[in-house]
């Protein structure tokens, strides 16, 4: 279930939801929301967020630097930022690793936070 890229979009996710989870695709669309948004809002707030068995979401600082416009040749100024980064779990790796026909649903990592992260 994927586009012809190789890419799941945020209307497929609602509806592999809503299939699994029976569900109607207004709810299965609420409650995908509702988690990109509790991410969203937790690094917004500095905080990291680990789903045991997935990977942690975190953000990096990016120091100020000197960049180019590839247009004109200028150098311009880089304001410092933030940017979010994910590390995908030892679990997740693992999966991905396996034979295709290895995996079952049994296998799928659980989303537990632990306690001095961000609950999602």
């Amino acid at each position: 279930m994927s586009t012809p890229n190789g890419s799941m979009t945020k209307a497929e996710l609602v509806e592999e939801v809503s299939r699994v989870s029976e569900l109607t695709k207004k709810h299965s669309e609420v409650i995908v929301d509702t988690v990109f948004k509790s991410i969203i809002d937790a690094l917004h707030r500095g905080e990291k967020i680990e789903l045991r068995g997935f990977g942690s979401f975190r953000l990096r600082k990016r120091e100020p630097r000197k960049g180019r416009n590839p247009k004109t040749g200028d150098k311009v100024d880089v304001p410092p930022k933030k940017v979010p980064y994910f590390k995908p779990g030892k679990e997740l790796k693992d999966l991905i690793n396996r034979e295709v026909g290895e995996t079952s649903a049994s296998s799928a990592p659980s989303a537990t936070a632990s306690s001095d992260t961000a609950s999602v």
